[in-house]
């Protein structure tokens, strides 16, 4: 009985096909929390698939529902002793829409192997995640017997539908809840070749502004010169508030500063662009930092969509209104209350005070970010440089957004999430895929960071 062993045992299920004949039932199953004609998916997956795994590893389980979530939630608990430390994990089964565009042999909730990937819709976002920290577990129990540490795993439906319900699950099932760490695994590793932590992740708002100049379309030729164009004042009202090389012009949208620490370990990271990837264009964004910085410790504040007139249809004519959509990604230091009222007084200030800016009309996710020096990512770092002989990277906080801040601010927990993905693997998109490779490192990873918790390591 051996760390190497529970590592050999996990990492052989990739080879045995064990760990590929999972994931293609997990996705099989439609689990799409955004689609109203998968709803009966959202259960069916953690009824058919889940609870029995956790049962045959000896959890009891049970499901935890709100009002407001598009699907149940699964708690599984396993109790070892009162004087063990307590691991929180957390995942989920829902994924987006199959979507069309596949290429040509692919399909979305079939699962297809190619060139050294598994391609399918959840594979990397976040069933082919759960996989890996689940078939890691079976190995430990195989191997030791024991974990040698209590979990709780707590497996979400509805994660891609802005985690409606997650924060009023977890306020009321708390003590349930209680742990000594969070231990996550979603989102992607800074690069496919380099094993990943991250400590929290940049918040996120999203809201429309809109003018709406009068109720008809009027002909170009008999009025243009005579009536204003809401697109035209639009994309000037965008401008006071983005520059001309995307940095941002509203004080209160961005922190006041990086912390030395947080920068110390930024300083030892490089966005290195795959080369499916675009090429990263340094001119954009805050002016004076490194790539690093600006996307896993600033702010970024784009247009996600406009919409003024028909382009599918000219009319030729003025069009009545002009709409676009904004998102903020935001680390600490940024109040989110504050930032629509910032936006309102910016356009205000400007001169276009008949700019609509619209409340935020979709889940607001909060900034988190766990002091990069704290003991669990010490332990966890360790583990992984155990494993893999190398230091992982180690990201303040994600570039993109999660309901981390539920599991650090709600339940007050210090959180830790290892990724098994990488930012080309197209989630959201046609053709979403898991390299084998990252899921067979992915599994010796956890096999050791399951072993050392349950060794007393951290």
């Amino acid at each position: 009985m051996s760390r190497a062993q529970a590592i050999e045992r996990a990492q052989a299920t990739i080879g045995d096909g064990s760990f590929q004949d999972r994931l293609a039932r997990f996705v099989a199953i439609r689990s799409a929390s955004r689609v109203l004609s998968a709803k009966p998916n959202l259960e069916r997956f953690l009824v058919d698939e889940l609870i029995p795994l956790f049962a045959a590893m000896g959890f009891t389980t049970r499901l935890l529902t709100h009002p407001d979530a598009p699907g149940p939630c699964l708690l599984a608990e396993r109790f070892e002793g009162a004087d063990l430390p307590t691991v929180l994990q957390y995942g989920h089964g829902d994924v987006v829409a199959g979507l069309d565009g596949w290429s040509e042999g692919l399909s979305p909730f079939e699962l297809s192997e190619r060139n050294g990937r598994w391609y399918g819709r959840g594979t990397a976002d976040n069933k082919g995640q759960l996989n890996v920290n689940l078939t890691a577990l079976e190995a430990l129990l195989a191997t030791r017997g024991k974990l040698g540490f209590n979990l709780k795993y707590l497996i979400e439906m509805g994660e891609e539908s802005g985690s409606l319900g997650l924060r009023e699950i977890c306020r009321v099932h708390a003590a349930a809840l209680a742990a000594d760490v969070l231990i996550a695994s979603d989102g992607p590793r800074l690069a496919g070749d380099k094993p990943t932590i991250f400590l929290g992740a940049r918040g996120g708002v999203s809201f429309y502004i809109e003018i709406k100049a009068r109720e008809n379309y009027y002909h170009s030729g008999n009025w243009g010169g005579l009536l204003s164009n809401p697109g035209v004042e639009l994309c000037h009202a965008i401008a006071a508030l983005i520059g001309r090389k995307g940095e941002i012009k509203v004080a209160g949208l961005t922190p006041s500063a990086i912390p030395d620490n947080v920068r110390a370990h930024l300083s030892r990271l490089k966005v290195t662009p795959q080369p499916d990837d675009p090429a990263i264009e340094d001119w954009w964004g805050e002016p004076g930092l490194t790539a690093e910085e600006k996307v896993f410790a600033w702010s970024s504040f784009e247009i996600m969509e406009m919409a003024c007139g028909n382009l599918a249809e000219p009319l030729y004519a003025i069009p009545p209104s002009a709409r676009a959509r904004l998102q903020l990604r935001f680390p600490l230091g940024v109040d989110v209350e504050a930032v629509v009222p910032a936006v309102r007084q910016a356009l205000g200030d400007a001169g276009f005070g008949n700019v609509i800016v619209h409340e935020p009309h979709d889940a607001i996710f909060l900034a988190t970010r766990l002091d990069p020096d704290h003991d669990w990512v010490r332990a966890v770092a360790t583990s992984i440089e155990r494993t893999v002989g190398h230091q992982p990277a180690i990201l303040p906080s994600l570039g993109g957004s999660l309901p981390n801040d539920i599991f650090a601010r709600d339940l007050g927990l210090p959180t830790v999430w290892v990724p098994h993905s990488y930012p080309g693997c197209a989630q959201h998109a046609p053709n979403e895929h898991l390299p084998i490779a990252i899921a067979e490192e992915g599994l010796r990873i956890m096999a050791g960071i399951y072993w050392d918790i349950g060794d007393g390591a951290s």
